[in-house]
């Protein structure tokens, strides 16, 4: 792991609150508001001069308008939704170039384990708690934000316990 374990100490208390409103919005309403990943963006913009290097701020930085051209792409081709492609993008900054396999790893298990968790809710009577989530009743479709957020989490969590 090679993000700073005192950068993400700075970040994770700001990012945490904004990944799992992401996450309840997701499956509440199947999407992820354009305020809500304004915000993830703005968290970096504003921490990250003083949490990371001035060099390695500006490199993270230059992620966010690469992942969002790649996201409006893979979204006309139908490959994902917009808040998801706009989620990721906000995201981007927050994680290191040289650690691209953990986080997908991270990703792929996140992934399943939410569509496990959400599917056994969603046939459960903990589907009473919330009886009008949009998710519920999507077919194929499920809700991105849920495994990107706790995704993200789990990244800054990792920094943080990796060391100096």
């Amino acid at each position: 792991m090679t993000f700073p374990a005192s950068a993400a100490l700075w970040f994770l208390p700001f990012v945490v609150p904004v990944c799992l409103y992401v996450a309840f919005t997701d499956m509440r309403e199947m999407r992820i508001t354009n305020p809500t990943v304004m915000l993830l963006a703005a968290l970096f913009v504003a921490i990250g001069p003083i949490a990371l290097p001035w060099d390695l701020y500006l490199w993270q930085l230059l992620h966010l308008p690469i992942f969002l051209v790649v996201g409006i792409l893979l979204n006309a081709a139908g490959v994902m939704g917009a808040g998801d492609a706009k989620f990721i993008a906000a995201a981007s900054p927050y994680v290191m170039l040289a650690d691209w396999r953990l986080a997908l790893a991270l990703f792929a298990a996140t992934l399943l384990a939410a569509v496990v968790a959400h599917r056994a809710a969603k046939h459960s009577p903990l589907r009473r708690f919330a009886p009008h989530w949009a998710s519920w009743d999507q077919g194929q479709k499920f809700p991105m934000g849920l495994a990107l957020g706790f995704t993200l989490m789990a990244y800054l969590g990792l920094a943080v316990n990796s060391g100096p």
